[in-house]
This record gives C-alpha cells, structure tokens and sequence, in this order.
C-alpha cells in the first residue's frame, strides 16, 4: 500500500490503516518514532468533523484531512501538544514535512 499525491509524488510507501475504535483512538500515541516513509490512514467511511491530537506523541506529524481522496485541510501538528480538527471522511498522519506543497484542493490517493 501506497499514499500518493495528484502530482505523482510518492508521500508514503510504509502504510498502515487504524480501522478499529481501539487503533484509532492510540494512533501513533506511545511511539518513539516514525519511518520518513510512514503514513497512518484513518478510514472512516462517512463525512464528519474529525479531531486529531497529539498527545503522547513525541515527534511532530503532518496530518492530512480529506473527503473522497480531495484534500480538505492539512496542519503540522507540534509535539504532545497539537490538535486539529476539519471535516473528513479519512484523515491521514505523516513525519511533518511530508506534506510540504499539498494544499487544499490536491488529491491524495489511498493505493
């Protein structure tokens, strides 16, 4: 699995889904790391607000909210402290810096 932008850029190659109440509501908490190559896709299969945090997390994360693969808002997250909230139907985690030139409008695509 891949995440990749309308450009043709590769974000991702190492890709793991949080489909359950429990995996999405740990993400990426307690981990001492991320690969530069990492994403972290929520699916949630319904538009609605979603809330991301970091808390417990100890490294910033560029996160990505989208709705059918459109991105709706994008926001580097600092350290333990972050927080960000848009409309989405899937949002996305990334090492920050991955989503330097995605802007509102892109498509991201889940492959």
């Amino acid at each position: 699995m891949r995440v990749v932008h309308d450009s043709g850029r590769v974000l991702a190659t190492e890709v793991e889904r949080a489909e359950g109440l429990l995996s999405q509501g740990r993400g990426l908490m307690f981990r001492r790391s991320i690969p530069d190559d990492y994403a972290l896709v929520f699916p949630f299969g319904r538009q609605a607000r979603r809330g991301i945090h970091t808390l417990c997390v100890p490294f910033p994360l560029d996160v990505c909210w989208l709705c059918d693969d459109v991105v709706q808002r994008t926001a580097t997250l600092a350290p333990w402290r972050g927080y960000g909230r848009a409309i989405a139907d899937a949002v996305v985690e990334f090492p920050a810096g991955t989503l330097d030139g995605v802007e509102r409008g892109d498509r991201i695509r889940i492959e």
